[in-house]
């Protein structure tokens, strides 16, 4: 899913993390995205680069120093959605054949998986942060 390329008009994997960062944690900066997402400010940069010349993101006035408060236009709210509902469906459409008990063991392993990284008391640890 992550190696694919999206349907024309969507966001690439990256640029649909970034997103939705964005919209769980409206007015954060790049620098709070590196940082959620233990990766180089650069690699921000370049992705937020692309929703914005989308037009799904516009960066807000604000002291250059710290960085701009991010906020999604309407088009990077309805492209998110879009984005969101299409995964959905993918995942719907690979586990389609898969018993209750097997999709419930799925969700309860990868809850596990996603909160056992949270357990690891290191700023250390990439990607660390749960509002990512």
């Amino acid at each position: 899913m992550t190696g694919e390329r999206p349907a024309e008009g969507l966001p690439t994997f990256a640029q649909h993390s970034v997103l939705s960062y964005i919209e769980r944690n409206p007015g954060c900066r790049a620098t709070e995205i590196s940082e959620a997402f233990g990766v180089h400010r650069s690699t921000v940069s370049r992705q937020l680069r692309g929703c914005v010349d989308a037009g799904w993101v516009q960066a807000e006035p604000g002291p250059i120093r710290s960085g701009h408060p991010l906020s999604l236009t309407d088009a990077g709210r309805d492209v998110l959605g879009e984005a969101d509902r299409r995964r959905r469906d993918e995942v719907g459409e690979r586990v389609r054949d898969w018993s209750a008990a097997d999709i419930a063991d799925l969700a309860r392993m990868l809850n596990r998986f996603r909160t056992s990284t949270a357990d690891h008391d290191t700023d250390q640890s990439i990607g660390a942060d749960p509002r990512a």
